[in-house]
């Protein structure tokens, strides 16, 4: 117990800036000071060119996330911070998951997970994610709803808020104003809400989401609950870009990762921005357990 937490560092996409940035990471001073980092890479990095979309590199940035996940798993490291992978290149490679999250939750059985960014500004946490905005309505079920809110809820007090403040923004715009723009606010957001205070939740809304996220940085709420992707996302960008970490709740183990994504255009340039994947691995470090197995 009380030892230095061992971080792995899953260098992503390796056509992307994720190798650039994981190394920079893993040698970064106020990194060493937290873990001990361990970078997950391909064996032949040289041999996928900067920039390009490949089959063959999301073949190989899936492969690095099973090793780190299997070796987080029976305690070989103690935490995964992971640099961004390609949704595309993992399509072309043939898998059938849409990014780390949902990938994570199958490879560790877990029932229910949710992506969180995390920022010293603003915390957002999403009811769906990489889904065509057009499937959002269908996808946002009362009782999916209820999962993320309490989700959040139990996760808060790690990240030093033992007595979290939630909020939901709600779908529509003006949170549907009554049913005037749309009924799901009164049909599955309300019942949830409901449902969740019902069982000790402090959750309040659904509240419109053009002045929410605004509340919620000025200390009122400590997260946001977003329906869909770019509701929760866009606010946290413009408020913490490249200071923001993307945390995978409902996990058993401990991931974080960056709040970009891989960057083709700059890829191999040297321009990258490691901030946000440097602040990824501090956080697994002080989520993590303090002990290493051998």
């Amino acid at each position: 117990m009380g030892g230095r937490p061992r971080v792995a560092i899953t260098v992503g996409d390796p056509s992307g800036i994720g190798p650039e940035i994981a190394a920079r990471a893993a040698e970064d001073p106020s990194v060493l000071d937290v873990c001990d980092p361990v970078l997950y890479a391909p064996t032949d990095p040289a041999s996928f060119a900067p920039g390009e979309l490949s089959a063959r590199a999301g073949r190989a940035a899936y492969d690095q996330i099973v090793r780190a996940t299997a070796d987080a798993q029976r305690g070989g490291v103690d935490a995964i911070a992971t640099a961004p992978v390609s949704k595309e290149a993992f399509r072309l490679a043939g898998l059938p998951w849409t990014g780390h999250t949902d990938l994570l939750g199958h490879l560790t059985g877990s029932t229910h997970v949710a992506m969180m960014f995390d920022s010293d500004v603003l915390r957002v946490v999403l009811a769906t994610v990489h889904v065509a905005l057009a499937d959002v309505p269908r996808l946002l079920t009362q009782a999916s709803l209820e999962a993320t809110i309490t989700l959040a809820a139990l996760e808060l007090p790690r990240f030093g808020v033992p007595t979290p403040r939630l909020a939901v923004a709600g779908l529509n715009p003006h949170a549907g104003e009554h049913g005037l723009f749309g009924h799901e606010e009164r049909d599955v957001i309300e019942p949830a809400i409901a449902a969740c205070r019902h069982r000790g939740v402090d959750v309040a809304g659904p509240f419109p989401a053009d002045t929410i996220f605004l509340r919620a940085t000025r200390g009122e709420f400590d997260v946001v609950v977003a329906c869909y992707h770019d509701q929760g996302l866009i606010p946290v960008k413009l408020a913490a870009f490249g200071r923001a970490v993307n945390v995978t709740l409902g996990l058993p183990i401990v991931r974080t990762s960056v709040d970009h994504g891989t960057a083709f255009d700059i890829a191999g340039l040297g321009k990258a921005d490691a901030g946000s994947m440097i602040a990824a691995v501090r956080l697994a470090a002080r989520l993590a357990p303090r002990t290493v197995s051998p």
